[in-house]
């Protein structure tokens, strides 16, 4: 093997030759591809789609949806869509009719058992990489429902109070922080033990479900999901030291 010598010295440089063959030898045949990123929505809804059948069985329930003209242009099998807020699959597509699967506990945990033929819904299609966020980071897991307790009516615009039907999840619920309310990304007015309050412009009133649902109605609640870590991590560290002192 030929070594080369190092430029003022007589001694081989086997060493680093070597270690550039190993290295040449072993550097891959061309880039890795970067990770796709995580699935999310951004929470500003794309519009109200409509209900046109409900197929109940035990436990299971398959929805038909039809969407606006071409907002569902180019979707495939298997793509995900919020609706209410509620991440779900696509598993037919007929022109501008999606079909879709819900689950037992998709059932149980939201309002989508509640929906009939001719029920509105928010939807919203998943975010691509390189989309603008325009209101936060919704991962379509609905954390808690809940119920519209009451509506106050001003001439710009709606407050709306609504109540959790958990309200453990109240702790991560803060004044000027994010909420998703079926699939809608608002900004926290008021809090109380168990409720918080909204405040609704006209174009959110005019776009999505909100502008048509008064007290009783029930909507999905899905909380920030950063301010869930750090209140979590929070709690941690504080137990842990009142354990050591």
């Amino acid at each position: 093997m030929q070594t080369q010598r190092c430029l003022g010295s007589n001694r081989p440089q086997t060493g680093l030759l070597q270690s550039r063959s190993l290295n040449s030898r072993f550097q891959p045949t061309h880039r890795r591809r970067p990770l796709p990123p995580a699935m999310v929505f951004t929470g500003i809804v794309q519009g109200m789609a409509e209900v046109v059948n409900v197929d109940s069985k035990d436990n299971f329930s398959q929805l038909r949806i039809a969407f606006p003209p071409g907002h569902v242009d180019g979707i495939k099998l298997g793509a995900s869509v919020a609706i209410n807020g509620t991440c779900l699959t696509v598993t037919q597509a007929q022109g501008e009719v999606l079909n879709f699967d819900v689950m037992m506990e998709t059932l149980r945990a939201t309002s989508l058992g509640g929906l009939q033929t001719g029920s509105r819904v928010n939807f919203e299609r998943a975010a691509k990489f390189g989309d603008e966020v325009g209101g936060h980071n919704v991962s379509g897991h609905v954390h808690s429902t809940a119920r519209i307790s009451n509506v106050e009516e001003t001439p710009n615009n709606r407050r709306v109070t609504i109540t959790l039907e958990d309200p453990k999840w109240m702790k991560y619920i803060l004044p000027k922080g994010y909420i998703a309310v079926d699939g809608t990304s608002l900004t926290v007015g008021e809090v109380t033990s168990d409720s918080f309050t909204v405040y609704l412009i006209p174009e959110t009133l005019r776009a999505t479900v909100l502008g048509i649902k008064g007290v009783g109605d029930k909507v999905n609640i899905e909380v920030e999901t950063q301010t869930q870590a750090i209140v979590d991590t929070v709690e941690r560290v504080v137990a842990q030291y009142l354990n050591k002192a």
